[in-house]
């Protein structure tokens, strides 16, 4: 099964910092279809590579309160918020990473770095936002004080925007952007350590970039969440079904059936019924 070429992918992708998956799916965009998503994978195995850390998730004790539930079936419908901390070399100093997403395209629709963690810099970055996006229906957080903040509360007021909010102790409630912040600190290349605020910024503004316009989502069928975002997903979804049926044509005794070329989710969200939690 073109081992060796697929290897040569994975190795020339991990030399670029890129997954397994943004290897596979940059083969298929590009019309080559050598074998099937999980073959890649078996191939990653077999190079002995680690292809990043694992990660321990932690468990929490949360009261018994009900989950929120958010939902959306499109663009802009509702978006999720966080702020994360950037190591810097002097003990208890952290800058402080603000980031929105878009809960269905996962695109980060906002973002800034900053020294501290400030109501009024959170309403700052929603007012960039939305004066380029418009307002969600919806935004989802945690139940941190910028989260919760009367400034914001009444910024987003104005929009008729509903505000939803994780159950205290509860991470999974906001996986949207736990995955997205996870993607970001175990991501191949990532600095450990902030010298300066100007370096974080500008690692920060690489990345959304990278992130929003080339990283192949496993939790959106492989595509990018800009492609995602403007609808241009449809155009790559037909290169990758020709590729895939092609590749059926050539190899039928590989499958079971015609295989069917994923697309994105039509309705996502948080803590829907029977849901999974989300990829990066």
């Amino acid at each position: 099964m073109d081992c060796e070429q697929i290897g040569e992918h994975i190795l020339a992708g991990w030399a670029r910092g890129e997954s397994v998956d943004h290897s596979f799916a940059a083969a298929w965009d590009a019309g080559v279809m050598l074998a099937s998503r999980r073959h890649w994978w078996r191939v990653a195995d077999d190079l002995e590579q680690e292809l990043r850390p694992k990660i321990h998730q932690r468990k929490h004790l949360g009261r018994t309160l009900k989950a929120p539930v958010v939902s959306a079936t499109g663009p802009n419908q509702a978006w999720s918020w966080d702020i994360t901390d950037l190591k810097t070399p002097w003990r208890g100093v952290a800058f402080k990473a603000y980031k929105i997403t878009d809960i269905y395209s996962r695109e980060i629709v906002g973002w800034r770095v900053e020294q501290r963690q400030c109501n009024e810099l959170a309403v700052e970055m929603f007012e960039e936002a939305i004066g380029k996006r418009g307002a969600p229906q919806v935004v989802h957080a945690d139940n941190g004080s910028a989260m919760t903040s009367d400034n914001l509360t009444k910024y987003l007021d104005r929009y008729g925007t509903t505000l939803s909010y994780n159950r205290p102790y509860v991470s999974n409630d906001n996986p949207f952007s736990e995955s997205g912040f996870r993607t970001m600190k175990y991501r191949p290349g990532y600095p450990r350590v902030f010298n300066t605020i100007e370096t974080a910024r500008a690692y920060l503004t690489d990345y959304v970039t990278w992130y929003n316009h080339e990283h192949k989502h496993s939790g959106i069928a492989l595509f990018s969440p800009a492609e995602v975002g403007d609808g241009s997903w449809t155009t790559t979804w037909k290169t990758r079904d020709r590729a895939l049926q092609r590749y059926y044509d050539t190899h039928p005794e590989r499958f079971h059936a015609r295989p069917r070329t994923p697309t994105p989710a039509d309705l996502v969200g948080i803590n829907l019924p029977g849901e999974k939690t989300p990829t990066t």
